[in-house]
């Protein structure tokens, strides 16, 4: 059983950064894959990037590769998603997920899911 919480969303404008974190109970997480993944409203829920669990591999939307990077740090049991360039279309809710499938987009291969932080871009 893996337990996540995200942090790190709040209220910027466009053009600027946010780094967001997610923080894992228990002790396997290492041997996870992490994703994150983001829900405007109105809108279906969306990947947004993935990482290996050791943190070699990466993958990312094609809407938001170049500007955001994805990272973790087993020791904490923690992984980030730096945003950077950030646009009013990046608003939404985003979500971290762990799963033990590798390094994918689809929602269905992962098995733990947080509650999710609010990213505001305004213009």
């Amino acid at each position: 059983q893996v337990q996540l919480v995200e942090s790190g969303g709040g209220l910027v404008q466009a053009g600027g950064s946010l780094r967001l974190s997610c923080a894992a109970s228990g002790h396997t997480f290492s041997s996870y894959a992490m994703g994150w993944f983001r829900q405007a409203p109105g809108k279906e829920r969306e990947f947004v990037a993935a990482i290996s669990w050791g943190g070699r591999s990466t993958y990312y939307a094609d809407s938001v590769r170049g500007r955001f990077t994805s990272s973790r740090d087993n020791a904490k049991n923690t992984v980030y998603l730096q945003m950077n360039s950030l646009k009013p279309e990046d608003t939404a809710v985003y979500y971290c997920a762990a799963g033990s499938r590798g390094v994918v987009a689809a929602q269905g291969r992962y098995d733990y899911w947080g509650q999710g932080t609010q990213v505001t871009v305004s213009s």
